[in-house]
């Protein structure tokens, strides 16, 4: 019998009603031994205060820090990441440097990429060029603190060019094949990809091995499970059955206050 998969909370979308630094120990008052956040900071170059205050925010609280996305650009503003966005390359090369260190403090080992839109003016083949050359750099960097570069389909930006599972798997062999980097994988997040029209059955099936970590909200709405159509935790089963042994990520927007929106998890909660 395939044991039930662990699960995590994404802290840059639930408990937004604290602040930031806050949201840990409330993700541990709930039951949580996990999180997850979106990049925490404002610039790829925080100072050195605020890292070491959100490391302590987590090493405090004794949750454990299994999952944090690479700088992504002003994200309430509409982008989503710097991985094929020509002349931010520095940015992108320093936001891995700090993640690099935040991962060796708490032991994640999880780093989401986000692939960055479709750029007016600038030759697609040129952004697609400049993202195997970015997340080959990321996967050096990261493979000294055994990490893995994470790659996920987007919803609902047009401009974003990553829609199904086997657009990121293009990009992760590309990416390969040019550079022989073996540490990346699917971010498997399973509201972008049925709301873009992906059978997650098929893709669980096909691509069971390329999965590297997982992210549920309900769909449509993305909010918390029950309130959409999507067989979650059916989908968590085959996941499991597939071989998948990582933690399934909380990432939705609730409906009312976050504490009040957690009725819907197994009661092993996340102890892995």
């Amino acid at each position: 019998m395939t044991p039930p998969l662990p699960y995590a909370v994404n802290l840059s979308i639930l408990f937004t009603e604290l602040p930031l630094l806050d949201r840990p120990a409330a993700a541990r008052a709930t039951g949580f031994d996990a999180v997850e956040f979106w990049w925490p900071f404002t610039t790829a170059t925080p100072g050195e205060t605020d890292i070491e205050d959100f490391v302590q925010a987590v090493e405090q609280t004794g949750v454990r820090l299994i999952g944090l996305n690479l700088y992504a650009g002003d994200m309430p503003g509409g982008d989503r990441g710097l991985v094929s966005w020509p002349g931010r390359e520095q940015e992108f090369a320093d936001s891995v440097t700090v993640a690099a260190r935040i991962g060796r403090r708490l032991g994640c080992r999880a780093f989401n990429a986000l692939y960055g839109n479709r750029i007016d003016g600038i030759d697609p083949a040129q952004q697609d060029e400049l993202a195997v050359r970015n997340l080959a750099l990321a996967a050096d960097a990261l493979a000294e603190i055994d990490g893995t570069v994470l790659l996920e389909p987007v919803s609902a930006i047009a401009a974003y060019p990553l829609r199904s599972a086997a657009d990121v798997v293009g990009v992760l062999d590309r990416v390969r094949a040019a550079h022989g980097s073996p540490n990346l994988g699917l971010l498997a997040d399973l509201y972008h990809l049925a709301t873009n029209g992906d059978d997650l059955d098929q893709v669980i099936e096909r691509y069971g091995d390329r999965i590297a970590h997982v992210q549920i909200a309900d769909a449509p709405g993305r909010h918390e499970p029950g309130t959409g159509d999507l067989d979650l935790f059916g989908y968590v089963d085959k996941l499991g059955a597939a071989g998948y042994r990582g933690y399934i990520a909380a990432e939705y927007v609730p409906t009312g206050a976050s504490a009040d929106s957690l009725a819907w998890l197994p009661t092993t909660r996340s102890n892995a």
